[in-house]
């Protein structure tokens, strides 16, 4: 097998979302929790991975990080002790993915963890390449639009953690650098000439001096074509959707995973519009509980328990979607969200210990990297792709019962994990309907 590419994301749900664009471009790919014992066994991803560290049999290799608002120094150091454990395993190429919004501030962490890369790896230049159209968001002359709305104008203007107050990517990541850091841009009109432009373009950005290079795309061929273009760069940064226009060594990279026979249960802590829409939806077809934020901010443990004895407690045959919030009006404080977060992670564990139990979909990308972390997953191995940046994905998990041969192998867990924006209306629905 050839080298395998090496990804990091800064967060679990864009991890799944580039490890489906890269499966369907046709590279087996595996996704490693930074929590995961298999980055623990190696010594940690904060920590760095040691030389005698597990090794895994993949086309490409995504690390779940959750940096994207993690200190700028501490964001550095675990994004470098992941590449460090990434190379171990064989990766010759490497993949930065960040969120299709640029999320960010001045301080980063976009540009502090991608000039430690660049330094880590050795390269001197790269793309800047956030666009992902089959999600709305595109950029035009370094302005980076969110459907036809200028980044600034967009929900993202008032992000309580990243508050986006500027549309232009230079302007945006410039703050971000060291001082002497160029960045060029490679409009649209060179994007449309095709892929020999775009890497003329890029040398002579490079040969100008330019460090980063900004590329326009509006639709998903411009992407393609600045992905062919920059195949001989070592890094390139951006979203899930440059991504498509890596060409993989299979047709498709998907194993057969889906729903198996048994309960279908949505646990959705997302507060997105599309989240909620999509529990709306599902209310119409199954049954649903709301969590009762009273209880939980009481006894987070014993409503967490209670709750999944109610979920068992319903009929088997019955789709249940258990939700923080189906309108706006549902909407609690800010101070809420690290409980929901706690309380469905603590069910989707209890409920995994049931054998009626043989799948979950989870909605929101906090409460993804909560439920990971609970069921202790060692990597996701991504199946077909149900809506943009959505799948079933094969959860492995540790052994239990004990150490060495006396372990019990836990059996794997097909799962959906959707970041709060991601699908359509009907997805929560659909998802259980798909055939392996």
């Amino acid at each position: 097998m050839s080298m395998p590419l090496g990804a990091i994301a800064d967060d679990l749900t864009g991890a799944t979302d580039l490890a489906i664009m890269l499966t369907d471009a046709g590279y087996e790919t595996v996704v490693v929790p930074e929590e995961g014992t298999l980055l623990a066994e190696a010594g940690g991803a904060t920590r760095g991975a040691g030389p005698d560290g597990p090794s895994l049999q993949a086309d490409a290799i995504v690390v779940a990080l959750k940096t994207r608002t993690a200190p700028p120094g501490d964001a550095v150091g675990r994004s470098l002790a992941a590449v460090r454990w990434l190379r171990q395993q064989g990766c010759g190429r490497f993949y930065f993915k960040y969120c299709s919004t640029f999320d960010s501030t001045p301080q980063g962490n976009i540009g502090p963890v991608a000039e430690a890369l660049m330094d880590e790896l050795g390269t001197s230049m790269t793309v800047v390449v956030p666009s992902f159209p089959a999600t709305g968001r595109t950029v035009y002359q370094g302005n980076l639009f969110v459907h036809e709305k200028p980044l600034q104008e967009s929900s993202l203007r008032d992000h309580p953690l990243t508050p986006m107050r500027d549309s232009n990517l230079i302007r945006l990541l410039q703050p971000q650098l060291r001082e002497g850091s160029r960045i060029a841009l490679l409009p649209l009109t060179t994007v449309m000439e095709g892929t020999e432009a775009v890497r003329d373009g890029l040398r002579r950005a490079e040969a100008d001096g330019a460090r980063y290079v900004v590329v326009d795309a509006v639709t998903d061929e411009h992407l393609r074509t600045v992905a062919r273009a920059a195949n001989g760069l070592t890094l390139l940064t951006g979203g899930s959707g440059l991504a498509q226009g890596l060409a993989g060594p299979r047709a498709s990279g998907a194993i057969s995973v889906g729903p198996a026979r048994g309960r279908r249960i949505t646990l959705a802590g997302s507060a997105s519009k599309t989240t909620q829409a999509q529990v709306r939806h599902a209310l119409e077809r199954g049954r649903g509980i709301q969590l009762d934020l009273n209880r939980l901010r009481e006894d987070v443990a014993g409503y967490s328990e209670a709750l999944a004895e109610e979920i068992l407690a319903g009929d088997p045959a019955d789709a249940v979607t258990v939700y923080a919030t189906a309108s706006p009006e549902d909407l609690g404080s800010l101070e809420d969200a690290p409980l929901i977060e706690e309380c469905l992670a603590r069910v989707a564990r209890a409920l995994s210990q049931e054998e009626s139990v043989q799948g979950l979909v989870v909605a929101g990308g906090e409460t993804s990297g909560a439920v990971i972390e609970a069921l202790g997953i060692r990597s996701l191995r991504m199946g077909r792709t149900l809506d943009p940046g959505v799948a079933w994905a094969l959860a492995e998990r540790g052994a239990t019962g004990g150490e060495g041969d006396s372990a019990e192998q836990t059996p794997p867990l097909p799962l959906v994990l959707k970041s709060g924006n991601f699908g359509g209306e009907d997805l929560l629905t659909r998802a259980w309907d798909m055939k392996a």
